[in-house]
């Protein structure tokens, strides 16, 4: 019937048998939730309370760890391990470091396409981002665009409660050379006599 349970815990999971992991857990929670009754809340609440004892024992494996910083690094490099650590606030980034990445991964596939993204900074939970599609982006729309950035900064920090993108303020308009050789008009004011 498959692998044997052993077997397969020593070989861990593929991150395809991951997702399809993860992708059943939604559906089953997405049946359960609209089902009235005890049974349902029972189940809801059991999978609540296993998420957080199994939050706090990753909690307690990171603390040891955190004398080893490339340790800990490489623990949040891995896709499953970093979604777990952002699940429970253990993420080792803080959340402008994290959002800064990905803005920089961003950045990078964007200016191929010639949009542009910046960084400003995080406020009140809230990520203020510069996005600029240009006329040659083929991103989509800005809309687009924007859901986009708006996803991929909320995957990297959940705890953020928006990301908003405005356009770059312009460029400053340039001063005629003409205008700079030009001599000020001296203007005589009357003294009081």
């Amino acid at each position: 019937m498959g692998e044997a349970p052993a077997a397969q815990q020593a070989a861990g999971l593929s991150d395809a048998a991951v997702e399809a992991r993860l992708a059943r857990l939604d559906d089953v929670l997405g049946q359960l939730e609209p089902i009235p009754g005890r049974t349902a809340e029972l189940a809801l609440e059991a999978v609540e309370t296993l998420t957080e004892v199994y939050g706090e024992a990753l909690r307690r494996i990171l603390a040891p760890a955190a004398a080893h910083p490339e340790f800990v690094e490489r623990l949040a490099s891995d896709e499953l391990v970093r979604h777990l650590l952002l699940l429970h606030g253990l993420h080792p980034d803080p959340v402008e470091r994290r959002v800064a990445r990905v803005v920089d991964d961003l950045g990078t596939r964007l200016r191929s396409a010639g949009a542009e993204i910046e960084f400003v900074g995080v406020t009140d939970g809230i990520a203020h981002l510069t996005l600029s599609s240009g006329s040659s982006c083929g991103c989509g729309s800005g809309a687009e665009l924007t859901d986009l950035v708006r996803t991929e900064v909320m995957t990297a920090a959940p705890e953020l409660v928006d990301v908003q993108a405005s356009a770059p303020a312009p460029a400053p308009a340039l001063i005629p050379v003409s205008s700079l050789l030009r001599r000020p008009t001296t203007v005589e004011v009357g003294r009081p006599g």
